[in-house]
Parts: C-alpha cells; sequence; structure tokens
C-alpha cells in the first residue's frame, strides 16, 4: 500500500471547473479519449471524468507534477481516469491517438517554443475529427482584452520572461499547420476564453 500524501489544491481549478464543463459537455459529446495536457494538481481531470463518465480521461505532466495527480487520482477512484503519464511537450509524446485535447491555463505558462512544439506533437496524436480545446487567457490583434489580463501579464513576465499571454492570431495558425479549423471561441469568465479546433 502506498504511502498517503497532501493532495495538491488549486483555488482557480476550482472557481472555473462548472463553467468549462459546460462547454466541454458540447464540445467532447461525441468524443472518446481525452489527453490533457498539463493537467496539474488533476482537480479538473477527477471533475471532469465524473461528470462526463463516456469519456477515458488521460492525465499528463511533467515528472514533478505526477505524483501530485496520483493523489488525486488513486481517491477518486473512477474507471474513465486512467493513470497519468509523464509528458514535458519538450520531450516524448505518447504514441497513442486521442480523439480529444484539453489545457487548461498552460501556454502562457510555457515558453512560446513549448508551444510551437506542442502543436507539433498534437499533429502525431490527433484521431481524425479530434477536437482541441485549450481554456485561458488570449490576446487578440496583439491587444490585452482587459487590465487585469495586462497585469497578469506582467506578472508572468516577471516570474519567467520566456511566460506571458499568447496572441489568438499566432495559435491559430500553429492549429492550422496541425490541419486544425477553428470550430468555436467561447467568451468565458475573468477574462479567459476557450478556443476550439477540429481536425
Amino acid at each position: 500500500m502506498g504511502i498517503a500524501m497532501n493532495k495538491p489544491f488549486a483555488e482557480s481549478c476550482e472557481q472555473n471547473k462548472h463553467v468549462i464543463l459546460d462547454v466541454l459537455k458540447q464540445e467532447f459529446s461525441q468524443q472518446k479519449y481525452v489527453l490533457e495536457i498539463g493537467s496539474g494538481t488533476g482537480q479538473h481531470a477527477v471533475f471532469f471524468a465524473k461528470q462526463m463518465p463516456h469519456l477515458h480521461w488521460q492525465c499528463s505532466d511533467r515528472p514533478s507534477e505526477i505524483d501530485g495527480l496520483n493523489a488525486w487520482i488513486h481517491e477518486a477512484n473512477l474507471p474513465n481516469l486512467l493513470a497519468p503519464v509523464e509528458l514535458d511537450v519538450l520531450g516524448q509524446w505518447p504514441t497513442s491517438q486521442y480523439d480529444a485535447i484539453f489545457s487548461a491555463n498552460a501556454v502562457h505558462i510555457m515558453s512560446w517554443q513549448a508551444v510551437e512544439t506542442m502543436f507539433a506533437g498534437l499533429k502525431h496524436c490527433l484521431a481524425d475529427k479530434a477536437t482541441v480545446c485549450l481554456y485561458g487567457p488570449f490576446n487578440y490583434a496583439g491587444n490585452f482584452t482587459s487590465e487585469s489580463n495586462a497585469r497578469f501579464d506582467q506578472w508572468l513576465k516577471q516570474r519567467d520572461p520566456l511566460s506571458g499571454i499568447r496572441d489568438f492570431e499566432k495559435l491559430h495558425l500553429l492549429a492550422e499547420q496541425c490541419g486544425l479549423s477553428l470550430k468555436n471561441d467561447y467568451e468565458m469568465p475573468a477574462n479567459n476564453r476557450i478556443l476550439c479546433w477540429q481536425k
């Protein structure tokens, strides 16, 4: 029997999980296999897998996050929530194919090189008709959508100069290079969006 550990916790996951679920219920209604990139604490994965039992939810993150993910997953004990896989977008990618990809609050934490590499990696693990959904803050035409997002971007860059809120147009170009077409762009609370593309 493994040693119990305190589960990591992110307040933002509790605040946004219901509004994200409303979108994913629509976008993933016909999908079966989801790869979540940058699962973090695992709170989203547990909640979404429980609310959408038709999905097989595959968590992934860097090696440093796996123990925390396992703590949430083992406690939830859901048949459709799979053991997490190690995934650094700059490293080795899963060989499986998925018909749904979800990632929340990740692309503004990564370097732009990592974002480019992530989309290049997606190209090889997307099944036909796959849907890709990214949640987070995004800029449009190079402009922040709110003063709070501008302050958040400044905070991000102070923490890591390579991070920052990404431009929708640049992300969309990367998506098109993967054979993805924009399906929906949802306005979300707290100046966030969900961008959804389909193969």
